[in-house]
């Protein structure tokens, strides 16, 4: 187990969860083929130009704040490229440890510019309060959450462990041998294994889990024999289950995945539990209003652009694009939920 309990975090939809959502059209329907490229072009150079003016000239930094692979370092990539055409070439930098409250650390250092953002998400969240993190995210400005990701039970291909109903027995008889395999102290891959734990009646505080920095890590841990079972986000470890190193037991969604037809969801093997990863962007604490409302508008942008919903269709990833105080709001709500999920399953 990594001493830090460092991070590993870290299907598209069309309609976008969440009252009071923002969306923005890229344009409106324009019957003629040529008429719409042109007014896209048009949008596209506004769009630049207002880019431009927010950064002043200077290069827009990306802090993921885990090590490279896993979900917050694929979404600051995938931003990188997809922000490519608006501001130029952009930097992505590592910042790990302790479910990227290292990273908040730094992050909460630096002086108010709106050149510098952050990938945060539900797993920080639950760092911060099982970690009792002196920095938080009420130090940061929310901008925008963007994408949901589910989380996957796995075991090895040749593991004995054939369905979800084999390693629920297994936990049931003796739920501290039972190792599972995941990311971070406190992040949605424990809270998964816990809430498991208490749906089956055993104590979520006894759980056997194996906390790792990255994906890579704890696929290694995996794939040696040391854990029984993994808990991952789909789109870190699809890639190892459509090679046929892992086999998938069940996933957290409420309905199957497009990109896992085969494999039935926790409720359907019946385990009440139904839980959703999600990733956001957070700025410096400080910046102006006029820079905050200029970067949600850029990263609203961004997640109508054709480009942006490729990337949810490559990657799994939901469409959850939320802005503003609707996502103030939302990230109040989530801190206030999963610190009481932490103490109900014994991890806060």
């Amino acid at each position: 187990m990594d001493s830090t309990g460092r991070d590993m975090d870290e299907p598209g939809a069309a309609a976008r969860p969440g009252p009071g959502r923002l969306v923005r059209s890229l344009a409106p329907f324009v019957t003629a083929a040529l008429a719409t490229v042109g007014l896209f072009a048009v949008q596209t150079d506004g769009e630049r130009a207002q880019a431009q003016e927010l950064l002043d000239g200077r290069q827009l930094r990306l802090m993921a704040p885990a090590e490279p692979g896993g979900g917050w370092d694929q979404t600051a990539r995938e931003l990188q490229a997809a922000l490519r055409d608006r501001v130029g070439r952009a930097e992505v930098y590592n910042v790990g440890g302790a479910g990227g409250t290292i990273g908040l650390s730094q992050y909460v250092r630096l002086p108010p510019e709106p050149t510098e953002l952050m990938v945060t998400g539900l797993i920080m969240v639950g760092a911060i309060e099982s970690n009792d993190s002196p920095v938080t995210l009420e130090q940061t400005t929310p901008l925008v959450r963007l994408t949901t990701d589910y989380e996957v039970i796995v075991v090895p291909a040749d593991s004995p462990v054939q369905t979800t109903a084999d390693l629920v027995e297994l936990m049931r008889e003796d739920i501290g041998a039972v190792s599972i395999a995941g990311g971070s102290a406190g992040g949605v891959e424990q809270i998964t294994a816990g809430l498991i734990a208490a749906d089956i009646g055993a104590d979520p505080a006894e759980v056997n889990y194996i906390a790792h920095s990255g994906g890579g890590e704890a696929l290694t841990t995996l794939l040696s024999g040391r854990a029984t079972a993994g808990v991952s986000g789909v789109s870190e470890i699809q890639a190892q289950i459509d090679a046929g190193q892992v086999r998938a037991l069940a996933v957290s969604s409420a309905e199957r995945l497009p990109g896992l037809p085969e494999v039935p969801t926790l409720l359907e093997e019946g385990v009440d539990v139904e839980l959703a990863n999600w990733r956001g962007v957070v700025a410096p604490a400080g910046i102006s209003d006029e820079d905050e409302q200029a970067l949600e508008d850029l990263l609203m942008e961004m997640a109508d652009s054709p480009q942006w919903q490729e990337t949810l269709q490559r990657r799994g990833w939901g469409d959850a694009a939320l802005a503003g105080p609707e996502f103030e709001a939302f990230l109040a709500e989530e801190t206030a939920r999963v610190g009481q999920v932490l103490d109900d399953i014994g991890l806060g």
